[in-house]
């Protein structure tokens, strides 16, 4: 956000004591004057103005010396039309660089070929991913009423939400035949519908935060709630939209180099020791086609799942980007998988010398992470692998070609904003056995390419999993079976204060054996000391966190404890149970649980699942179970949660991949600001005391015209800013704003004239029916959406009565800030 001084205004100092000033701005002639090194935070201020202004001169009395225009009651904390608008840009507008000032934006004809791409992507994703699934290109969320039970929430797109009874035959009026109906009980009374007609319009109502609770039912007498409700969830849909179509058309507007093929690529492949799956062959091609023949970043998910091969294909990325002289930055959720990346690339990259690779981590001395800072800022370190301090403000990188995500859902919220920023600018490329249901619902929309390896190499068998009651006698049954074949144990625990008790435990039966711990708070030498005796076969079994989740490959660990296995989540226990089986050899997973009457639906859902998928190759499965299970809650922030609570997981979900296939049909096509025209015949004329403060109000009056002729954020600004320095605007001066807001808004909105006729007001417009539609369902004063109606390329306002110049301008300005608050649910380029 630019500082307070982006827009610095005329000194204040005493001038033109006796005169007022009428200011007709439809005498303003702008023409754009040459560009000035370095450019200004505001655009606006690129631009230079002529002026002939015609003035009205009256005399006045001479003033008190401080801000003698306040009105009573009129104080700059005061919320005012403006204010409140202004609250809703910054709001807005804040976090969505790309519709602020100095961004480029693209022209018609390319925005077409990107929707275009973008639609095409989608369906691409749908037919890959989901199977061929016909259901006009988009995924079906209905509910079946069979597999309702009673008590359960369901939707119903046009009545709401009620709450499912039974299903039971019935006879209708119109036929003596008995026909099978589903009872639906709402707060006003019970409903009924055929079974036919509820396979299409019944949704389950579920929640991002695995209650299935609603607020309150629906009323069958009144659906105007419902209504609202559906509204402010489709209004949520777009936004989401608009949100993803701008980060693709950001990407795709960056451009780089595509990089070149080499023999050493062929040397460097020949050296993989391993026959690759058809898979990874064809991971390994669509990674390859991304760097070389692309000119656009790269932002591709690999899905396998573990040990299939995954880390194989960045490998081969990485060795593309650096060859080119470009860096490459590994990033690892924690130290232990980081290390292992590490020891993988080092090994793999041994016959290249002139390949410098480092790893950094908050474990490292203070003195060898300033080394390798400094190597990164100047170009010395070709590979860096490290966790999330290599996303820190204190890592410049020279020049970074390509960032390797492994396993991106064990990141923070903060890091995820980082990694995204990224996405515009490098090459990415995400490894994941079960992807965040972020990243797989992209996949699946088109706005991410995916390459799934699914097939296994050919010695591995499936894990065995064995789910139950936590009993002592089947944990120490599985310990001595794997000890007995030779093998080692990992045992796993959700909190580091009860490793010590299953340490003393397992001591007293096994005190022949080595036994050792392992968390994230441990030194880091000893921790790392710990995971190579037991990589090397010195310890046998180890109790420890979920640090040992991601990416380990320790082929005699074959035997997985998991204690109080609710505490994890569908990824992590997938994650953890792929620690073991990574040989020829058999493996067994245990998931024990306290008991099962003290475990929530979706807790003992959670475990079904894993127990359900014990196939090799069925992460992504699993990963689309998981969001059926959490009602794809970690999609969405705290407000899309809300949004979603508004009518249930199902619908939103629907209401999304059906505004994704009709992203064209949502575009608003701005117009110009000197193509604006706003024909109300109102001349605000400014008081002496208010001018006698300002050094030059002519240069003040071009400053806010040139504001708003650059963008609604510049006006913002230009307007916050005059009223830290000169307190609030009198009337006069307000009056004059609005105008400028009132063109800025339809310069945006795609609307090229305002004028009124009688009690009519007209604005000439190229926005479609269904972008009005959008936008007047959103609208919060049903005053001014019962007044509109369009009609061809006109909206047009029916007013009670003829009103004066000044309550025409309010209730215009007030009309088109209802209007623009749908503007961040529409593709505006």
């Amino acid at each position: 956000m630019a500082s307070a001084g982006a827009f610095p205004l005329p000194n204040l100092q005493p001038k033109h004591r006796d005169l007022s000033f009428r200011f007709f701005f439809s005498d303003f002639r702008v023409h754009p004057g040459p560009p000035k090194p370095p450019p200004s935070k505001c655009p606006c201020r690129d631009w230079k103005f002529s002026v002939r202004t015609n003035a009205v001169y009256t005399e006045a009395s001479h003033g008190p010396a401080v801000a003698p225009w306040k009105e009573k009651g009129n104080s700059s904390s005061d919320l005012d039309d403006i204010s409140i608008l202004n609250e809703r840009i910054r709001k807005e507008l804040g976090k969505r660089e790309g519709l602020r000032a100095g961004n480029k934006a693209v022209n018609s004809t390319e925005v077409e070929k990107y929707i275009k791409t973008v639609k095409q992507q989608q369906q691409l994703g749908l037919q890959k991913l989901k199977g061929d699934n016909k259901d006009k290109g988009g995924i079906g969320y209905k509910v079946d009423p069979y597999t309702l039970e009673q008590g359960d929430y369901v939707v119903h797109k046009k009545v709401g939400i009620g709450r499912f009874v039974a299903i039971k035959y019935d006879v209708s009026k119109s036929s003596s035949d008995p026909t099978e109906y589903v009872f639906i009980e709402y707060a006003d009374g019970m409903a009924k519908l055929p079974v036919k007609q509820a396979c299409r319009m019944l949704y389950r109502y579920n929640l991002p935060n695995e209650t299935r609770r609603p607020r309150a039912l629906s009323k069958l007498n009144d659906t105007s709630a419902w209504e609202r409700r559906r509204v402010k969830g489709k209004v949520a849909v777009q936004k989401m939209v608009v949100d993803l179509m701008e980060l693709y058309l950001h990407r795709l507007k960056q451009k780089r180099l595509s990089y070149r093929r080499t023999p050493a690529m062929a040397e460097f492949v020949s050296q993989f020791p391993y026959d690759p799956t058809q898979d990874q062959k064809q991971a390994f091609i669509d990674v390859e086609k991304d760097l070389t023949e692309r000119e656009t970043p790269m932002d591709r998910l690999i899905c396998g799942d573990v040990g299939f091969g995954k880390t194989e294909v960045a490998l081969r990325a990485i060795f593309i980007v650096v060859s080119a002289g470009k860096q490459a930055m590994v990033l690892a959720p924690t130290i232990v998988l980081a290390k292992q990346h590490f020891d993988v690339i080092s090994e793999r990259f041994c016959s290249y010398p002139h390949i410098s690779i480092g790893l950094l981590s908050r474990y490292q001395k203070k003195s060898e992470k300033e080394e390798h800072l400094s190597s990164i800022k100047n170009g010395d370190l070709d590979i860096i692998v490290g966790t999330h301090a290599l996303l820190g403000n204190r890592v410049v990188y020279n020049n970074l070609g390509l960032l390797i995500v492994d396993e991106e859902q064990r990141f923070g919220v903060k890091q995820k904003e980082k990694i995204a920023s990224m996405k515009t600018s490098v090459d990415v490329l995400t490894l994941s056995a079960t992807p965040i249901p972020r990243t797989l619902y992209l996949a699946l929309t088109g706005f991410r390419d995916a390459s799934l390896i699914s097939t296994p190499p050919p010695e591995r068998v499936p894990i065995k999993t064995h789910l139950s009651a936590y009993n002592k006698e089947k944990v120490l049954s599985a310990i001595k079976f794997e000890l007995d074949r030779g093998g080692q144990v990992f045992y796993v625990l959700p909190r580091i204060k009860d490793l010590e008790e299953v340490m003393e435990f397992l001591e007293k039966s096994f005190s022949h054996v080595t036994i050792a711990i392992a968390h994230g708070k441990q030194y880091s030498k000893q921790l790392e000391e710990t995971m190579k005796m037991f990589s090397l076969g010195e310890i046998k079994i180890l109790i420890c966190t979920n640090i040992v989740e991601n990416g380990l490959n320790i082929q005699n660990a074959n035997t997985i404890i998991i204690q109080e296995v609710q505490q994890f989540g569908l990824a992590q226990l997938y994650q953890l149970r792929g620690r073991v089986g990574r040989a020829d050899k058999e493996a067994y997973a245990y998931l024990f649980y306290p008991d099962k009457s003290l475990l929530s639906e979706q807790a003992l859902e959670r475990l079904a699942a894993i127990e359900e998928y014990q196939d090799l190759g069925q992460g992504f499965q699993l990963a689309e179970r998981d969001m059926g299970i959490r009602g794809f809650g970690s999609i969405f922030g705290e407000q899309q949660s809300g949004d979603i609570g508004n009518v249930g997981v199902d619908l939103f979900f629907e209401m999304l991949f059906e505004s994704l296939s009709k992203v064209d049909e949502h575009r608003v096509i701005s117009v110009s600001y000197k193509d604006a025209q706003f024909d109300v015949n109102i001349t605000p004329r400014l008081s002496s005391e208010y001018i006698s403060n300002i050094n030059n109000p002519v240069e003040l009056i071009n400053e806010a015209e040139r504001a708003a002729e650059s963008d609604i954020w510049s006006l913002m600004q230009f307007t916050e800013q005059l009223r830290r320095q000169y307190g609030k605007e009198p009337h006069s001066m307000e009056i004059l704003l609005k105008k400028l807001y009132v063109r800025r808004m339809a310069a945006d909105l795609g609307i090229r004239r305002i004028y009124a006729s009688g009690k009519k007001v007209v604005m000439t417009t190229n926005m479609s029916k269904k972008v009005f539609k959008l936008m007047t369902e959103a609208m919060t004063s049903d005053i001014h959406r019962n007044s509109l109606t369009f009609t061809g390329a006109e909206i047009m306002a029916e007013l009670l009565l003829e009103l004066p110049e000044e309550q025409l301008l309010n209730w215009i300005f007030q009309c088109l800030a209802e209007l623009y608050a749908s503007l961040p649910a529409l593709v505006k380029y």
